[in-house]
């Protein structure tokens, strides 16, 4: 199958523009499940007495989880990136 030209009789997306929609949707969704799990993990931690609202220390408490959360997934990212930059040097 040839990405690179459009299908006898039709407009289609060139390759470049299929790869970048989809790479767009994969950082959507890897977005979205980064925020479904520190939202999990983060509640599960700090709402020992769930409620019809959060009190101060509950707050304060997931804000600082959230943040964590994000230092930690942000500094493996940057390891992982590095890492596969380091390793495609290699090859």
């Amino acid at each position: 199958m040839d990405f690179g030209s459009p299908p006898a009789g039709g407009s289609g997306v060139n390759r470049d523009e299929l790869m970048d929609q989809v790479k767009s949707q994969i950082a959507i969704a890897n977005a979205q499940e980064l925020l479904q799990k520190m939202s999990d993990k983060c509640f599960k931690k700090c709402v020992t007495k769930p409620g019809t609202s959060l009190d101060n220390s509950e707050q304060k408490c997931i804000a600082m989880c959230m943040d964590r959360y994000m230092d930690a997934w942000n500094i493996v990212s940057r390891t992982y990136s590095t890492r596969l930059q380091r390793e495609r040097g290699k090859l």
